[in-house]
């Protein structure tokens, strides 16, 4: 993806089964929960690079104790700063106590962040400012245990106010309005309601104060606790919680649009956002990690039972096709099966574009993350040359010679490294013409191997806003001078906002979006524009399972294809001497190479939830009025 943009965050959840010193006597060290996270986080640092936090429980201290350690960053390097800090406050008290080295029962009484439950998180930051205040895992706190709530999550709601709504119909007065806190204040509220329950129960049957605590923690009934929290959410959301005493939940939407993979044996219980993070870190097979199925929890009791919880009903499965083009770590056995397959399903109409010239044609890919699709690009061509290439030898028969038929076998398809990232831009150049100069330069090329008479076909994740296409690919690439550059995108044409966890909220950014407006205005059809804004006013006050997607009438007139050479022309420049063409996936052939990802909202405007619909009116109504604000 050329032009970046912020989206999923990611988290990691270890539970350890047994007593510390069992990992001291197998693996060396009480630290292994910690060193652990600190893979699974790191591993999972695609996800999120704008802060990072971890949290971990103690289960067997003494009153007046330290339970609960929780450290956050977001400094430019986030991970490496929380676990750098988290690694001199280790070796410092070992260095005041150099004789507790091996004192396993002592670290977990005195030293922070030794725990037996860890949750951790990395975000990008698709709401809300930058600050630590910001930073992910948020902690609700109490001087009962079971009443300390920690939480951490890779989802956006789209009802973020109709929840505030809720708490402040519940008596609270929540201290910030974001969906994060709204969601904790919510999970916080029904878990005080559970306990309060368990502790009515508890006096029933006589407990004292002190000993209705564990009565308590053994009773608490997490499944219902987020039964009830989680009634009226409207988003994409994988949620991870520790309860002071120990108990610790994942939840998952009921589309399943956020992902969840979860492994377990006899030492450990590991929750992570992306399959392959947990089979490298554990060193097991893939058939060991385990999707967490969508509506449904994993509930870890503080006694080390695990279980598996349907919270919410299931809805249809619309898990986002985003993972696999792009977000995820494409080291995934599937997801890299399926990235080739999107550069595969692609090429015919590569083909069509460059006339099934693929001896003049070099083949490459921008930027490194569409390596994978690019490798099913070439396998397409190669097998296609070799059709080429056993038809003229079919065709000359006896009549050729050997230094012909060595010829025809020689024949190969052009794939080369063109485009190479020099550097990133930096925020500190602060005027546009600097800024814009500077971006120009982003990318460097290689010389010497496209010929005057080539076609020259690069490969991206997706186009999003065309910005950087614009301003830099397609004019550092026009230097080669071919006679013709053909920008392919492994993804459909992106003409909707997202609202679960991907950082596209402003519609008027798309350049799929600009080229249907520019046709709109080319063939007299704009009264659609004005069309259109009256039908998303008039549905404002409607319940979200009313609201229609109206803004798909914006693009009905005109055909993939007319959207697409309009996006050419918008991109090339008048210093641009070759011709440009840019080709999108198909959103059939999308669902054919990521056929259990068909959550495709942002290509078709067919949202999951009835939230959908309002924030893509929303953000209309917000291009429209020339309001720069969100849509959610």
């Amino acid at each position: 993806m050329s032009d970046a943009i912020k989206h999923e965050c990611g988290i990691a959840l270890v539970r350890l089964k047994k007593p510390l010193q069992f990992y001291k006597d197998k693996y060396g060290t009480a630290f292994y929960g910690i060193n652990k996270m600190y893979l699974l986080m790191e591993k999972q640092h695609n996800r999120g690079q704008d802060g990072a936090g971890f949290a971990s429980v103690k289960f067997n201290v003494a009153p007046g104790t330290r339970y609960v350690s929780r450290i956050r960053s977001n400094k430019s390097q986030p991970i490496q700063d929380v676990f750098g800090q988290i690694n001199d406050r280790l070796n410092g008290v070992l260095e005041q106590f150099p004789e507790k080295k091996d004192d396993v029962d002592w670290q977990e009484q005195n030293m922070p962040y030794v725990g037996n439950l860890f949750l951790g998180h990395v975000r990008y930051g698709t709401f809300g400012k930058n600050s630590i205040e910001s930073v992910h895992p948020f902690m609700r706190q109490s001087n009962w245990r079971h009443q300390n709530l920690i939480v951490a999550g890779n989802f956006n709601m789209t009802n973020s106010k109709q929840l505030l709504e809720e708490l402040v119909e519940l008596g609270q007065h929540p201290k910030e309005f974001t969906d994060t806190v709204t969601v904790m204040e919510k999970i916080g509220h029904f878990l005080e309601d559970e306990v309060a329950n368990l502790y009515a129960r508890a006096k029933e049957k006589g407990f004292s104060k002190k000993d209705a605590s564990p009565f308590i923690e053994e009773n608490l009934d997490l499944q219902n606790v987020l039964k009830r929290s989680a009634k009226n959410w409207d988003g994409g959301y994988a949620m991870a919680g520790l309860v002071g005493h120990g108990d610790a939940f994942v939840l998952r939407d009921p589309n399943g649009i956020r992902p969840t993979y979860f492994y377990e044996d006899d030492e450990v219980v590991v929750v992570a956002s992306e399959r392959p993070v947990i089979q490298t870190v554990f060193n097991v097979p893939i058939a060991a990690v385990k999707e967490l199925e969508r509506g449904h929890a994993l509930i870890i009791k503080k006694n080390g039972k695990t279980s598996i919880q349907p919270v919410l009903e299931q809805k249809e499965k619309k898990a986002c096709s985003f993972e696999r083009i792009y977000f995820s770590r494409g080291s995934d056995a599937s997801i890299y099966e399926e990235r080739k397959n999107l550069g595969k399903l692609v090429f015919p109409k590569i083909l069509k574009s460059i006339d099934s010239d693929i001896s003049n044609t070099v083949f490459s890919y921008i930027p490194n993350t569409a390596e994978t699709s690019f490798y099913g690009m070439t396998e397409a061509a190669e097998d296609l040359l070799n059709q080429q290439k056993t038809a003229k030898i079919l065709a000359g028969g006896k009549a050729l010679s050997a230094q012909r038929v060595t010829e025809i076998l020689s024949e190969r398809a052009r794939f080369e490294k063109i485009a190479i990232k020099d550097a990133k831009l930096r925020t500190f150049i602060a005027d546009d013409s600097s800024r814009d100069d500077l971006v120009e330069h982003v990318y460097d090329v290689t010389y010497g191997v496209v010929k005057s008479t080539d076609n020259l076909v690069i490969i991206d994740d997706s186009i999003v806003r065309g910005t950087t296409l614009k301003k830099s690919i397609i004019k550092i690439l026009d230097r080669l001078s071919p006679k013709k550059i053909v920008v392919v995108s492994s993804a459909p044409q992106i003409r909707y906002p997202d609202c679960y966890g991907i950082d596209m909220a402003r519609i008027e950014a798309f350049i799929a979006f600009k080229a249907a407006i520019e046709l709109l205005k080319e063939t007299n059809q704009y009264a659609i524009v004005d069309e259109v804004y009256q039908k998303s006013k008039a549905q404002q006050s409607f319940q979200d399972e009313d609201i229609v997607n109206f803004v798909k009438e914006i693009y009905a007139p005109f055909t993939t294809e007319e959207v697409s050479e309009k996006i050419a022309a918008m991109l090339k420049t008048n210093d641009i001497k070759a011709d440009v063409e840019v080709i999108y996936q198909s959103v059939e052939s999308l669902h054919e190479a990521c056929p259990d990802n068909l959550g495709d909202w942002y290509f078709t405007g067919d949202y999951p939830t009835p939230g959908g619909n309002r924030v893509v009116n929303q953000a209309f109504i917000n291009f429209y009025e020339g309001n720069d604000k969100r849509a959610y």
